[in-house]
């Protein structure tokens, strides 16, 4: 266990903070959150804590406190695999395309989202430059593993009886989650049995009945391919022409995709003419002062990030500077793992740059996890708010997500940060679908159809309509949470008759409950 310390998650946990301005309603206070600094973490335990509500910014990890807080924010994850755009969606795929094609930057009024970010979440969340720590490096740093090995070892009975329960735990642990069994808990549906409804339009009023009726393109061309295939079918030994169905004729002679909706890919991946006005490249860069690219472009992001902010969030030039851009979108607390079975850019956190004439016009933050493309927030070129990029950088990354999904098969889902439902501007996320709610009680994913029912009731909803389930990751043995005091690794049973002091049980007990039993039992939580 000793060696694995070196790639532990370290955590300073804060407890509940008093309450922050709303970014939503505005409330002065109203928003209430428990929160922790990250000094590392693992791509695995970020991914189990936002399965339990937690999302971060820059290294500040937090969960709202959500039966108290004034505007409830639930995760809410796409399932990509079973993703198809919507009309408005392709209306904006086709508008980012007819712009590169023809440099055509015309605005069709109504078609942007409710928002110009996609992303919205870490700016409602005004703490995110206030919290950090004042620890020392050194102090976090673990004792070589014989000493780890020797305070462990101090009580033989009770570290016997430890050993026993992380045996029996292990064995009890739940296997990884696959796309396959991965799909909402508690919904007694499968992810793939949403489906799009369609309503037939009402006939027009008005028409000139002394005219003929107006006709379709599409039955046009209909027509005259079905002309054409007649025209070229084989003749029969009496020299006419063979009597084949009409509409079996089209079918055979249709390709097996002609009848399916147009899939992201194929607006995204769609070939522009050679004479093109406008070439788009999207490049993914590892946040990481060592990357070569990360470096050679900050200059630039992050002069793009002031220009996005001032704009669309009337920050004042002293918020959004190049400090603040490394605080909030740079500094990022997971470590990048590049396992043989993972996706070929590995997990960890990236810049999705959309370069445009050699310039950057938008850049995504993303977190690349185990079990999904984590969406952190989005910035772009005010100059191009009618490309509505919040729109389609969402939909790259669904597409992005399909795309890590096929080298590493349990990489799945795509997570939007917070539903609102009590601000009217937040609840476009809910257009992504299929998606699911998280259940803040229970932490199970719910298809969002069966939770806006009891939303427009009330802000705070339990999803899960199994009154009797209950959370089943949550702590079970305090005893068993993992300790980083003076550089040493224990567990907290061991480290509560060490400490000098009033008791903290109280805090470690609140801290345990809202990560889990598992997260609790292979992060440090680090006491001074």
């Amino acid at each position: 266990m000793a060696a694995a310390d070196r790639s532990s998650s370290i955590v300073e946990y804060f407890g509940g903070e008093a309450g922050y301005r709303c970014g939503y309603c505005k409330n002065v206070t109203g928003n209430l959150s428990h929160g922790m600094w990250a000094h590392s973490m693992t791509v695995q335990d970020y991914q189990d804590l936002i399965d339990r509500g937690w999302r971060r910014s820059g290294k500040y990890v937090y969960k709202p406190i959500m039966n108290q807080t004034c505007c409830p924010q639930y995760t809410i994850r796409c399932r990509p695999l079973h993703f198809q755009p919507s009309k408005s969606h392709k209306k904006v795929l086709k508008k980012m395309l007819k712009f590169l094609a023809k440099g055509d930057s015309s605005k069709v009024a109504g078609d942007e989202e409710p928002m110009d970010s996609h992303r919205e979440d870490a700016v409602a969340c005004s703490f995110v430059l206030k919290n950090d720590s004042d620890i020392s490096q050194s102090e976090l740093k673990p004792l070589s593993v014989e000493e780890t090995e020797r305070v462990e070892t101090e009580d033989n009975n009770e570290e016997e009886e430890m050993k026993k329960g992380v045996t029996m735990k292990k064995v009890e642990s739940e296997p990884p989650q696959t796309c396959v069994d991965k799909d909402s808990t508690g919904s007694g549906e499968r992810s793939d049995s949403a489906k799009l409804v369609h309503t037939t339009p009402k006939p027009g009023k008005g028409a000139d009945l002394s005219k003929p009726p107006c006709r379709k393109a599409k039955d046009i061309r209909k027509e005259r391919k079905l002309h054409k295939l007649l025209q070229n079918q084989p003749h029969t030994l009496e020299g006419s022409p063979s009597q084949v169905e009409p509409q079996i004729l089209l079918s055979q002679n249709s390709k097996s995709k002609a009848n399916q909706p147009k899939s992201i890919e194929d607006f995204i991946f769609a070939s522009l003419p050679d004479d093109a006005t406008h070439q788009l490249e999207v490049r993914l860069v590892p946040v990481s002062f060592e990357d070569p690219q990360f470096n050679s472009s900050f200059s630039q992001s992050a002069t793009l990030f002031a220009k996005y902010q001032m704009a669309i969030h009337k920050d004042t030039p002293s918020e959004c500077g190049e400090y603040e851009f490394t605080r909030f979108l740079c500094d990022s607390p997971l470590e990048a793992e590049n396992p043989p079975s993972g996706p070929d850019c590995g997990y960890g956190s990236f810049h999705q740059q959309y370069w445009l004439e050699g310039k950057i016009i938008a850049v995504g933050v993303i977190d690349v996890l185990p079990y999904c493309v984590s969406s952190v927030y989005l910035y772009y070129d005010p100059d191009y708010t009618f490309l509505s990029l919040g729109v389609y950088s969402a939909l790259r990354e669904i597409a992005f997500t399909r795309q890590l999904h096929e080298k590493a098969s349990e990489l799945c889902y795509y997570y939007m940060g917070f539903y609102i439902h009590s601000c009217p501007k937040m609840r476009y996320k809910g257009q992504y679908r299929p998606s699911d709610l998280l259940c803040p009680e229970t932490y199970v994913w719910v298809p969002i159809e069966q939770c806006l029912p009891t939303l427009e009731h009330s802000k705070y909803c339990r999803f899960n309509q199994d009154l009797k389930a209950v959370d089943e990751g949550c702590i079970k043995e305090l005893g068993r949470v993992r300790v980083l005091h003076k550089r040493t690794v224990m567990p907290y049973s061991m480290y509560k008759k060490r400490r000098k002091g009033p008791s903290d049980e109280a805090s470690v007990q609140q801290y345990a409950s809202l990560v889990g039993q598992t997260c609790s039992e292979r992060m440090l939580l680090f006491r001074s």
